[in-house]
C-alpha cells in the first residue's frame, strides 16, 4: 500500500474524456505489469486495461476502442487515456502492479463520474 500514486479522473460529461496517471518506485515499474481495475459498490474488482514491460497491453471488451493505456518508462508511470466516456464508466479506479496473479501492489483509487 502507498507505493502506487495515482492522479487525474474527476468529473467529466459524456463523451468526454479523461487521463488517469499512476506513478510507481523504479523497482516495482521496471518488473511488473501495470495495470488499471475499476470497482463498483458492492461489485468485484475487474480489470479495465494491463500494460506489459514488452508494452503489450489487454483491454476488458468494454474499453475496447475508447480506452489506451500506456507507459513511460522514463517517468515510471502509466497511464489510462478514456475517450468517449459513458455514464456506466462512473465508478473507482485502481492502478495495479501485477505481481503474480494473486498478488500485486495497489494504488488508493480515484473516482472517475461520468455524467451530465
Amino acid at each position: 500500500q502507498g507505493q502506487l500514486v495515482e492522479s487525474g479522473g474527476g468529473l467529466v460529461q459524456p463523451g468526454g474524456s479523461l487521463r488517469l496517471s499512476c506513478a510507481a518506485p523504479e523497482n516495482i515499474f521496471n518488473l511488473y505489469t501495470m495495470g488499471w481495475y475499476r470497482q463498483a459498490p458492492g461489485k468485484q474488482r475487474d480489470l479495465v486495461s494491463s500494460i506489459r514491460t514488452t508494452r503489450s497491453t489487454d483491454y476488458a471488451d468494454s474499453v475496447k476502442g475508447r480506452f489506451t493505456i500506456s507507459r513511460d518508462n522514463a517517468k515510471n508511470t502509466v497511464y489510462l487515456q478514456m475517450n468517449s466516456l459513458k455514464p456506466e464508466d462512473t465508478t473507482v479506479y485502481y492502478c495495479n502492479a501485477k505481481v503474480t496473479s494473486d498478488l500485486g501492489y495497489w494504488g488508493q483509487g480515484t473516482q472517475n463520474t461520468v455524467s451530465s
